[in-house]
């Protein structure tokens, strides 16, 4: 690494992924530091939504989970005894939710995710592992935050599916301590020095509201886990944006050609 390349990788996922992320980027040489962008939260109703979802969960073709934070939403109301049932698959399009799921207990043979060559790990990759089965009439499960992109659910739907979307955690703005302040203030002020990891648009509509108006995004460098998270980066104003899959491998490729 040339001295003026970047020195320090900001890793923007919400602070329960931090540790794990953290220590498989450093077994992989690369230096970073947890700068969270996203603030999780349990859900507003106490947990009500989770345990629905374990109610119906035995009756549902498929339980689909948006995120790590929505796993642990939905197995933090876990009835005790409960065992994942056998005619109901789980979903996800990420590596780190899918782990989550077969830490939880999820048979790996029930588990759906898009192929690991996939050309990116979203909806549209995993929707042709899904696409043969007959939805007419069948439950399908969403686990996710507030809101969220609804094109898997669409597909759903237009099979003849049973959709029941449910909110399982909430996400937000963070509230940085001081480090963390410290930290960003750093990175906006010697962007040479810096390379952000963002795996979520929402995560950088954040990083904007804290920076501030007024912000010049143009020599900040940047590494996109999927082509929309690259367009709502250039779209704050960043130039220099690379795309990697959201694995630690991928991602210390990337950090190198950053």
């Amino acid at each position: 690494m040339t001295s003026d390349a970047p020195r320090l990788l900001l890793l923007t996922r919400p602070r329960p992924q931090a540790p794990a992320w953290l220590a498989k980027l450093a077994a992989l040489g690369v230096p970073a530091r947890a700068l969270p962008l996203m603030e999780i939260a349990p859900p507003a109703d106490g947990g009500a939504a989770a345990r629905e979802a374990w109610a119906l969960l035995s009756q549902a073709r498929l339980a689909m989970f948006v995120s790590p934070n929505a796993v642990a939403g939905f197995f933090a109301q876990r009835p005790e005894g409960t065992s994942w049932p056998a005619g109901t698959l789980a979903a996800t399009v990420g590596p780190g939710s899918a782990q989550a799921l077969l830490e939880a207990g999820v048979p790996a043979a029930q588990l759906v995710q898009p192929p690991a060559d996939a050309a990116s790990l979203d909806s549209e990759h995993l929707w042709p592992l899904l696409a043969d089965e007959d939805w007419q009439g069948r439950l399908a499960l969403i686990l996710r935050g507030e809101g969220g992109r609804e094109w898997l659910a669409e597909r759903l739907q237009e099979r003849g599916a049973r959709l029941q979307a449910l909110s399982v955690y909430r996400r937000g703005c963070p509230r940085l301590d001081a480090a963390e302040q410290a930290l960003l203030a750093q990175a906006l002020a010697r962007p040479e020095a810096h390379v952000w990891l963002f795996s979520s648009a929402e995560a950088i509509a954040h990083l904007a509201a804290l920076a501030g108006p007024g912000q010049d995004w143009s020599a900040v460098r940047a590494i996109a886990t999927h082509p929309r998270i690259a367009e709502r980066a250039r779209a704050l104003g960043l130039v220099h944006v690379v795309l990697a899959r959201p694995e630690a491998g991928a991602v210390a490729t990337a950090f190198v050609s950053a």
